[in-house]
């Protein structure tokens, strides 16, 4: 029951595919169309509210974290900087996926142009890696601030900071660079019918009718160098952490150290977690309906930028006094 509305909405842009061929050129389509969520088309408008809302709360905490700790002198520490770039880079995935996507469910305007599609897919997985690679500079932080408080603000000094933010940037603009020159290589003879709310990349390398062996082999070769080299650094650094803190006299000392972990280890899960689940049912999940698969990817474009930034209000005593200070200034 769940594949029949799919079927159809295959079927009715088949058609239209078919019938504007005259005018698009598989080998290199000038356009592409996103299906959004198929099977749940009727839906679709009511789908885009928590969506809106979701992107709104990510927008708002992101530029009050931006502000306060702009604001503030005591945040502007190495932990306030690395946050300041996740925050940021946290919203360009989602900024470059919500407007087709809204586009899609209020309009039905589900085309995209071909070169739109590899640059949001470029912006979409740049921003991952860069994303996961600042994950592992708040671990390196807590590390040193932890395991060699004495030496943290000589080692993590703004210039270190800085070249640590801009390696990642690199790191990121580098590993993703060959996914668009690789997709626009191939050559596109079957459609251009992407079943998903945007171009995501292993969509769009599956219309391909060539062998597209050396994009998946570089995507595995990307996905086991960011994600295991990354996770494997993390879990490095919090080995010593809990080493450091379990060696500490007093039970409180251990709970208030460990506490200036909290904030980073949910900010890690809430990151990891919906990229995880997606790519596991993506590999794994045959039989789990494809409207799933999409919502999923959806869920780690948008969930994360909601989600970290009241974390660290929540967690972060700083944070919450000065948003408080900054409620009761407006209120008097």
């Amino acid at each position: 029951m769940q594949e029949t509305p799919f079927c159809l909405s295959v079927g009715h842009f088949l058609s239209y595919s078919m019938s504007d061929s005259n005018s698009t050129d598989f080998n290199n389509p000038s356009t592409f169309i996103l299906l959004g969520i198929p099977g749940l088309e009727a839906a679709h408008v009511w789908i885009s509210i928590p969506f809106c809302a979701m992107y709104a709360i990510a927008i708002l905490g992101s530029f009050t974290i931006l502000f306060i700790v702009k604001r503030e002198p005591s945040l502007h520490g190495p932990l306030y900087y690395f946050l300041c770039m996740l925050v940021i880079t946290d919203l360009v995935p989602s900024t470059a996926v919500l407007p087709k996507m809204l586009s899609i469910f209020w309009f039905n305007s589900r085309e995209i142009n071909f070169s739109a599609c590899l640059t949001q897919m470029y912006f979409i997985l740049s921003f991952s890696v860069i994303q996961s690679g600042i994950l592992v500079a708040m671990a390196f932080d807590r590390y040193v601030a932890i395991c060699d408080p004495l030496r943290h603000a000589t080692t993590l000094t703004n210039p270190v900071v800085a070249k640590i933010g801009l390696a990642m940037v690199l790191r990121g603009i580098m590993l993703i660079l060959p996914y668009p020159f690789l997709v626009r290589k191939w050559p596109y003879c079957r459609t251009n019918i992407i079943p998903y709310t945007f171009c995501k990349h292993i969509a769009v390398v599956k219309l391909a009718c060539a062998d597209i062996r050396i994009s998946s082999y570089y995507s595995l070769a990307v996905a086991c160098l960011v994600t295991g080299v990354d996770v494997f650094c993390i879990a490095v650094s919090y080995i010593q952490i809990l080493r450091a803190i379990f060696s500490l006299p007093t039970k409180d000392a251990r709970l208030k150290t460990f506490g200036t972990c909290g904030s980073h280890l949910c900010v890690i899960l809430a990151c990891y977690t919906p990229h995880l689940f997606s790519a596991l049912t993506q590999r794994f999940g045959h039989n789990v309906a494809l409207h799933f698969h999409v919502l999923m990817s959806n869920m780690y474009l948008l969930v994360p930028p909601m989600l970290n930034p009241i974390i660290y209000g929540v967690r972060t005593q700083q944070i919450r006094d000065r948003l408080l200070q900054l409620f009761t200034q407006k209120g008097t």
